[in-house]
């Protein structure tokens, strides 16, 4: 399906770019000659890399019970250059490298051919189809660049062509480059177009109490999300979890999030969530994460538990959460294993396993992979120790 955007000019007012006469499908399948995907090209031994590879419709592990290394393999599902170097060249050899002028050397992020090639021709960005790079050339600081990628997305969403826009958050998520420069902010549904790392937060609350062998026994408090909710409905979370917005801390973040998905008050979450590190992967979405699949998402989700006390009860306070039951680890382990719960969300729980001795190397033959996998190195740049601060005279 192609689109003609001279007539939905009339849709977009004077502040936002102007869409180019003709561009290519939103269907990835249309970028690509049938015969090719069919049979992807990999690289030879001579170095030669290729130039398209088949985008298959991503698809969760089949039916059964999942391993852990299922678990991991379905969130962090972007080849490894270590494991897989031919499927790795090959995907980066297909999608559009994302950068920002005076930043030449760092990628920001990975874009769709079908998504890049929209913006070709359009004031501010540069499609360079032989190095296969969009460039963001507007703007000679933060604030600058922000108002051309507001403009840009707000522009995207009023074609109504992009279904991963309709649900419009006007919530803004950074970008930044080396040394922790803040970048721009970008609206956060529109992330996964663009292909950048996203930063959220997650808690496990747990409860210890004497269990009928007279053994401590410990249980989790699960939230079941909302059918309606855009993304993973009706699937299981850890108790809590959350984007971080841009200029918000991740604890910040979770102290909000706390109160308005589970109703904990501030002062339990601020006396007693432990921060315990970080779980990184990097996802292509499937049908699950609402609107159109195969974006990339890479994510840093930083992690903290809270022990309650036993007559403290999460509630759900917004219409994201249906509700919340305390579950025993046996139980949330075969919850696991039934797919139960969001991908991203069951690699904080295996993370908790691990933590708390719960899985161990006698328990999985996969157990190191699984523990490296927890913590998957982006080759992107992240932010550094505390708040994101512009220092872009001293990066650039």
């Amino acid at each position: 399906m192609s689109f003609d955007f001279n007539s939905l000019k009339n849709m977009i007012s004077s502040e936002m770019p102007r869409w180019p006469a003709s561009h290519r499908s939103m269907n990835p399948d249309d970028d690509f000659d049938e015969s090719v995907a069919a049979n992807p090209v990999m690289p030879d031994f001579d170095g030669r890399l290729p130039t398209a590879l088949d985008l298959t419709e991503p698809v969760p592990i089949g039916d059964g019970p999942k391993s852990n290394l299922d678990l991991i393999n379905e969130c962090d599902s972007f080849p490894h250059y270590q494991t897989n170097a031919d499927l790795f060249f090959a995907h980066t050899n297909t999608y559009y490298a994302l950068y920002v002028k005076g930043y030449p050397d760092d990628e920001l992020g990975y874009i769709l051919p079908s998504v890049a090639n929209v913006l070709k021709g359009l004031p501010d960005w540069t499609l360079d189809e032989d190095e296969r790079s969009l460039t963001l050339d507007g703007g000679s600081n933060e604030q600058e660049r922000s108002k051309i990628v507001a403009s840009t997305t707000k522009a995207m969403a009023a074609t109504g062509h992009f279904k991963v826009l309709d649900k419009w958050r006007d919530e803004l998520y950074p970008v930044y480059g080396p040394k922790g420069v803040l970048l721009f902010n970008i609206e956060r549904a529109a992330t996964a177009l663009f292909g950048v790392v996203t930063y959220g937060c997650h808690l496990t609350a747990y409860t210890k109490s004497k269990g009928s062998d007279g053994k401590e026994e410990v249980k989790l408090w699960v939230a079941r999300r909302s059918a309606n909710k855009q993304t993973y409905p009706g699937m299981l979370d850890n108790t809590v979890a959350g984007g971080i917005a841009s200029g918000e801390s991740p604890f910040e973040s979770l102290v909000r999030e706390c109160a308005e998905e589970a109703g904990l008050s501030e002062d339990i979450v601020r006396s007693g969530a432990k921060a315990t590190g970080i779980v990184s992967y990097f996802h292509i979405r499937d049908h699950r994460a609402g609107g159109e699949t195969r974006l990339l998402q890479p994510e840093v989700q930083y992690v903290y538990d809270l022990e309650l006390a036993e007559d403290v009860i999460p509630k759900p306070a917004d219409d994201e959460v249906e509700g919340f039951e305390l579950q025993t680890i046996p139980e949330v382990k075969k919850a696991l294993r039934d797919g139960e719960f969001k991908p991203n969300c069951a690699l904080v729980l295996l993370d908790f396993f691990v933590r708390h001795g719960f899985l161990s190397y006698e328990d999985d033959e996969n157990y190191t992979e699984i523990v490296s996998r927890l913590h998957r190195k982006l080759e992107f740049p992240l932010p550094g120790i505390g708040p994101a601060r512009n220092l872009e005279t001293n990066a650039a």
